[in-house]
């Protein structure tokens, strides 16, 4: 006679088979609220994008400015930056959407994504000291957590700690300096200290624009301060092309808002120094990188130098204009780095080799780019510091003449018309972008006023130059002291590395 009760082994076998298809629920339940949260977030990403767009083309040649009380104001700059980090956010997530499906943290990164997009809004729209201070460390602070989204991971973990450390002395740099000014004197607005900084005392503008600048470098990974950057590799793709294409753009945007300060204690020269040092040796290091994403890293500090290097030569509106096509580059390098990976074969490097004509070919179209250059921008030919940035498009012409003359599977009429028509439309877009963001800054003090050339700025100018010529000539591979040096000060923090033998917390 069989017994209607079940054995033991099946009742467990069932007990099993019930809790699995719980937890299958449970996880599916999950996915779909982490769907619906990614889905409503890029749908606010694009939404502030497309806003921010149609109204600053109904309203480009009738920009109006609001203020509200002394905590917030809204200009032109404001509308310009709003719109550039919304589209960066909203192509960064959506990529993100496919990219990290499954990923257990995938909710976490795009409400940080969301997170650090509001912070960027509203630290440019800050005209309160304290409230700006507190959107520079949210900021930090938010960025940190992305580079470290994988809380199992202890490297990524280390990178975090890392990187907030940075951060933070960032941000307490950018505290200290503005406070100083604010309450010597008693103006706590940002508009408000652009009136009056021009009055205070040297002892007082000095060490606050120092404090300025060092918040700025720190974000921006100048050196000595890079290594925070070429640390963060341990954030997914998509973090790591909000962090290249935004969050380190983020000095342009700092020392745009306090240019008065920094030509009132006269520390435009050491902007340039810094950043045109920092230029050189992160393209050096570039150059000796294998890993992708590190050579994209050394590439946005060499970027970050020309930046901070076009804030010391006075042009804040031309460090805006590379801000924002740097984050269009950059980004777009990162979310394709994996097609690089996949299709990039292992390659010796072909030495520099350049006939008598290609010379002259590069010679050539470099001299005309910097001519049509400085017509189109209306520099004019002035013998002040809109000649260093002249002599960059010159430099970047003549590089991409060199590339194409070199280009053995292009004709002589080819490599003869291909030239000019790129210099001339890409010159031709940057005119444009630059003549639109100096519009949309024109209220904004002291943001596009050349500085008389100096010895210092003649001085290094030469050793950019030559520090150029070094590069590409290969040289630095001769001297193996200086591929030593340059290896090692772009290693990442060795804790961020090879720490932790497993995922497991």
């Amino acid at each position: 006679m069989e017994s209607n009760e079940l054995s033991p082994s099946k009742t467990e076998a069932k007990s099993n088979l019930a809790f699995e298809h719980s937890q299958q629920g449970k996880q599916g339940a999950q996915s779909g609220t982490k769907s619906i949260v990614s889905s409503t977030v890029i749908g606010v990403f694009w939404l502030l994008f497309i806003g921010n767009l149609v109204y600053l083309i109904l309203n480009f040649n009738d920009m109006l400015t609001w203020s509200f009380g002394s905590v917030l104001s809204i200009n032109g700059f404001t509308l310009l930056i709003w719109t550039t980090v919304t589209f960066f956010s909203a192509i960064v997530s959506s990529y993100a959407g496919n990219y990290l499906k499954g990923f257990r943290f995938q909710s976490r990164f795009v409400l940080l994504c969301l997170g650090f997009t509001l912070s960027v809004m509203v630290l440019v729209m800050s005209n309160h000291v304290a409230l700006l201070i507190a959107c520079w460390l949210i900021m930090g602070v938010l960025m940190a957590q992305l580079i470290g989204i994988d809380k199992t991971w202890g490297e990524a973990r280390e990178a975090a700690k890392f990187a907030q450390r940075y951060f933070l002395s960032g941000a307490l740099f950018l505290a200290t300096g503005l406070l100083l000014l604010a309450f010597y004197s008693d103006t706590f607005t940002v508009s408000g200290l652009s009136l009056v900084v021009a009055q205070l005392p040297l002892y007082i503008t000095l060490p606050s624009a120092l404090c300025v600048i060092a918040a700025a470098i720190v974000q921006s990974a100048i050196y000595p301060f890079h290594r925070w950057l070429v640390s963060a590799m341990t954030s997914p793709t998509p973090a790591s092309a909000l962090m290249h294409a935004g969050f380190v753009n983020g000095s342009g945007i700092l020392l745009s808002l306090f240019a008065a300060l920094l030509f009132a204690s006269d520390t435009l020269t050491i902007l340039f120094v810094i950043g045109g040092f920092t230029a050189i040796i992160a393209q050096f290091a570039k150059l000796l990188q294998v890993n992708v994403k590190q050579k994209l890293a050394c590439s946005t500090i060499a970027q970050m130098g020309f930046m901070i290097m076009q804030c010391g030569l006075g042009f804040f509106n031309a460090a805006v204009v590379h801000l924002i096509l740097h984050g269009f580059y950059k980004a777009y390098l990162f979310l394709s780095s994996g097609e690089e990976i996949a299709q990039t074969n292992p390659r010796k490097s072909v030495a520099l080799k350049i006939k008598p004509f290609q010379a002259f070919v590069v010679l050539l179209f470099g001299g005309l780019g910097a001519v049509l250059f400085m017509f189109w921008t209306g520099k004019g030919f002035h013998l002040d510091s809109s000649l260093f940035l002249t002599l960059i498009v010159a430099i970047t012409v003549g590089q991409v003449t060199y590339n194409i003359v070199n280009e053995q599977s292009l004709s002589t009429i080819q490599k003869i018309t291909v030239p000019p028509l790129l210099f001339i439309t890409g010159i031709g877009v940057y005119t444009l972008l630059y003549s639109a963001v100096s519009n949309l800054m024109a209220d904004m003090p002291m943001v596009a006023k050349a500085i008389p050339l100096s010895w210092p700025q003649v001085i290094f100018g030469i050793i950019f130059l030559v520090g150029f010529f070094i590069m590409k000539l290969g040289v630095y591979q001769k001297i193996p002291w200086l591929y030593v040096k340059l290896m090692n000060i772009t290693q990442p923090f060795n804790k961020s590395v090879s720490t932790y033998t497993s995922k497991s917390v």
